[in-house]
């Protein structure tokens, strides 16, 4: 195991999720269940390695027949037009 990709994984993601939608509604669910935020957690992170995992395998099988070069500029192009279309909706 590569711990310095490890690691890159990791901050970029968590950076990335920190204030995320998906974040957000854990923590509203949580603040509906404080009683039980074990299981608001165990089922919010189940749900995030369930996607990550739907991600890796994804990503490893288009790698397959897609150059990485032009996977890395149609996710930025991904990101500009989403971009581009919340600014236009604000």
């Amino acid at each position: 195991m590569d711990i310095k990709l490890l690691f890159t994984i990791f901050g970029t993601v968590f950076l990335a999720e920190l204030g995320d939608k998906t974040q957000l509604a854990t923590f509203l669910f949580a603040s509906r269940t404080p009683s039980d935020l074990f299981s608001v957690f165990v089922a919010a992170s189940l749900a995030l390695v369930a996607a990550s995992a739907i991600a890796v395998a994804a990503g490893g099988l288009v790698s397959q027949y897609v150059d990485q070069k032009y996977l890395s500029y149609a996710a930025g192009l991904g990101f500009v037009l989403v971009g581009l279309w919340t600014i236009w909706r604000a």
